[in-house]
Parts: C-alpha cells; structure tokens; sequence
C-alpha cells in the first residue's frame, strides 16, 4: 500500500474516531477536529487517491485557472469544469435579475425533493450556458470576488498598488533558496466579504533543501471527503511546476488543517472508501519544452499509469 494515500485514509479514520460532532454554516453538520497534519514524499508517486476515481483534469484546469489569475468560472466551464458553479450560481439566484423558481438552500432541498432537484438542474443548464455565450451575463455573475487567483498575482497594497505573490516567489526561490519568506497568503482580510467562498487554502510556504522544493500548506477548513483529494493534488501539482521552472528536485508536500472535517452526509462514503485496498500512484509527467509555469496549459500536463477504484458521489455543501 501507498504510503502517501495511508497518511489520507488515516486521517479519515482519525476523524470518525477522535472528532466531535459539530454544526456548520451550511446546516449540514460535520464530524469535526481542529488541528492536523500530513506529510507526502511526492517522490513516492504523485499523489492522487486510488481509493475513489478522482478527476485529475478538473484538479489541473482549477490549479491553471489560479496560476492565471483568474476569478471568473467561465474558464472553468470552458474546460469542462463544474467545481465552482454552485457558488457563482448561488449569486445569481439570490439576485433581483433571478426570475424563476425559489431557489433557496438549493444544496440541501436537491438532495431530499426530486421534484426540487430537476428545476435546479433546469437552472444550472441555463446559468451555465449563459455563462458560456453571454459575456455581459459571464462578467456579471461569473464573477467570484477577489479569491485564490486575484490573491496570488494581484493583491492589491493600501497604496491601490498590486503584487504578484507567485511570479516575485518563484523568482525568489531562483536568486535566494534559503530563504524563509516564501510564502503566498490568499487570506486578505479586506476581501473577504466580497468572496463568494473565502480561502479554504489560506496560505502556502515553500522550502527547498538539498536540491528539493517542498510545499507546506495551512488550510483553514478542511472538507476531508470531497475537497482534501483535491487539494492534495493541486498543491502536489503546483510543487512540481515549480520546482520544474526553478530546476529542482520535488521533496514533501505537507498539508496542515485547521477545522477537519467530515459532512455527516459524507460518513457513509467514507466508510465505503475506507473498505477499499490502494492501488499503486500514477506519476506526473510535465512537458519539458514548456519552462515557466505561467506558460503551462492543460495538454502540457499528463498523469500516467492511474488506476483506482470507482468514484463514489457526495453532495458539495454550499
């Protein structure tokens, strides 16, 4: 078995053993602890679970979407990525040009009234398609606020200045490698009433030794079903990229979690996960001609050789 994909499902375990039951903002309820760490040598396999199938595109168009600085789903949809529509649509629905059914608590209404579930399916095609084809429509309520990407490469200074926090780190992990300043941060506290979801992935610092990148991440919250996978992914990915641009070695990926938890609609899937034998990790292959990370698109990125068991459904709390 997999180291890295035992530390995930120890985690799990660890969760439904030691945390306490505890409500939420989306009045799902979770099974919750505070405080967590994992460690992943990303020289073990790159590290996607093979105890579910997990969507490896959606995780790279997502991490390429930050990377650009983009904060508007349109590019997502364009790539066949749904990951952040019920935010954006959450927006719309509550706003004054919304004119079809009550859409209220949509999340939790779709999972117990069928009747409910198709009109929302209804709304979601045309929110979406409109997205897709109507710019004015897209730049509207496309929109996400100022989230993961805005932060990285255009935090705006109280001087109405900006800085890009990913281009000024990567180059200095190429002039000053010791340094112990590499750090992004999404969290800006003056932004986040303007996000739609604010930064769960708060704030990430890079560490190089003995000709190795190693990427440590505070997360805030923790959905330790659907959103950990990916998050793991994500950060092992954007530590290969730039390790790859700085011409280093990749070393750790180590994930700490603020408030872990798991939904009390996400236990039965995780038992069933939990049950499941891993199978051997896939690994990364980048394409060598393409240098600087800001120049990487979705065909430059490849995982090879992924197996895993199939993927197991859980409704996304909003």
């Amino acid at each position: 078995m997999s180291k890295n994909e035992r530390t995930y499902l120890d985690l799990c375990e660890y969760v439904l053993k030691h945390g306490t039951n505890k409500e939420d903002r989306t009045g799902t309820g979770t099974r919750s602890l505070f405080g967590y760490q994992m460690r992943f040598d990303l020289n073990e396999g790159f590290p996607l679970l093979t105890t579910k199938r997990i969507p490896f595109r959606l995780i790279a168009s997502e991490l390429l979407w930050f990377i650009k600085g983009d904060t508007n789903i349109r590019y997502l949809l364009q790539h066949n990525n749904n990951i952040w529509n019920e935010w954006a649509f959450k927006r719309w629905v509550e706003s004054s040009d919304y004119t079809g059914p009550d859409m209220t608590n949509f999340g939790l209404r779709a999972q117990i009234d069928e009747a409910f579930a198709a009109q929302y399916e209804k709304q979601m095609v045309f929110f979406k398609e409109s997205i897709l084809t109507d710019e004015a429509f897209a730049k509207k309520y496309g929109e996400l606020g100022d989230v993961y990407g805005k932060q990285w490469r255009a935090w705006t200074t109280s001087t109405g200045d900006t800085i890009d926090q990913l281009k000024d780190v990567i180059a200095t992990i190429k002039v000053n490698p010791e340094s112990r300043r590499l750090i992004v941060s999404a969290w800006n506290p003056e932004d986040v009433p303007t996000m739609a979801l604010p930064p769960c992935h708060t704030l990430f610092q890079f560490y190089v030794s003995e000709g190795k990148l190693s990427c440590q991440l505070y997360q805030r919250s923790a959905d330790i079903f659907l959103g950990i996978p990916f998050n793991i992914a994500s950060y092992a990915l954007l530590t290969h990229l730039i390790a790859h641009e700085c011409g280093l070695e990749v070393g750790e990926f180590i994930h700490t979690l603020g408030d872990a938890h798991i939904y009390i609609n996400h236990i039965e899937q995780i038992e069933t996960q939990l049950q499941r034998e891993p199978k051997p990790l896939p690994t990364l292959k980048l394409n060598p001609d393409k240098r600087s990370v800001f120049d990487f698109e979705m065909d430059d990125i490849v995982v090879e050789g992924y197996e895993s068991h199939p993927s197991i459904k859980a409704p996304v709390a909003v």
